[in-house]
């Protein structure tokens, strides 16, 4: 496995491992962490552990005309009860999704130095989060990273039914990107109209 050291660089995709592992090591700093993004890759681990870093061969991505709206989220979405806002508090943001209880719902484990690595994106302008309100209260959202024209999701989260699928559907319908990238295989988000692609089709979109 390829290990990285202080030079910015990545490893050729065909190092990559079944499960998508491509690389080990290195750090979260701004210009790697920009790169790894560039090359269709992201870091995904666990506290305690090595950063590892993933380029799966298969890519669960929404392409935004591809977005399905059930009838019962068409009137959620129709009464209007959510206000959705972006960029108004990503701190709180990726703080709800390092913290929230999942169950079965789509994350991403949120280390301290991934938190802040990402904040740190966001003050850059490199990240994005996508907030969503009931009563002036912040109850779901999501956020990730913008490459391009493709926005490569992160993590989302709700403290209440649906907000997360709000948040999703509404980055979806301001057909600002081309392509979301979603990473890995999700029921939730299938059910969304995400669906897997080939990781050498993706990383076209990437330039």
């Amino acid at each position: 496995m390829y290990l990285l050291n202080k030079i910015i660089k990545f490893p050729s995709y065909d190092s990559a491992t079944e499960d998508g592992l491509i690389a080990i090591g290195g750090d979260l700093s701004e210009k790697r962490v920009v790169l790894a993004y560039k090359k269709g890759i992201f870091p995904w681990y666990s506290e305690g552990e090595p950063i590892l870093w993933f380029c799966p061969k298969e890519r669960m991505v929404l392409f935004p005309d591809e977005i399905k709206i059930s009838k019962s989220m068409q009137k959620i979405i129709k009464k209007k009860e959510f206000t959705i806002t972006e960029n108004t508090a990503f701190e709180q943001v990726i703080y709800h999704c390092k913290h929230i209880d999942r169950k079965d719902e789509f994350g991403t484990w949120i280390t301290d130095d991934m938190e802040q690595a990402y904040i740190n994106l966001y003050k850059k302008g490199v990240a994005k989060s996508i907030e969503v309100w009931l009563d002036d209260v912040l109850v779901g959202g999501l956020y990730g990273v913008v490459v391009g024209t493709i926005f490569c999701g992160e993590s989302m989260f709700s403290k209440v039914s649906n907000a997360s699928k709000v948040a999703f559907i509404y980055l979806a319908q301001q057909k600002e990107y081309s392509l979301i990238d979603c990473q890995m295989y999700n029921e939730h988000l299938a059910s969304l109209g995400a669906r897997e692609i080939k990781r050498v089709d993706f990383l076209k979109f990437l330039g």
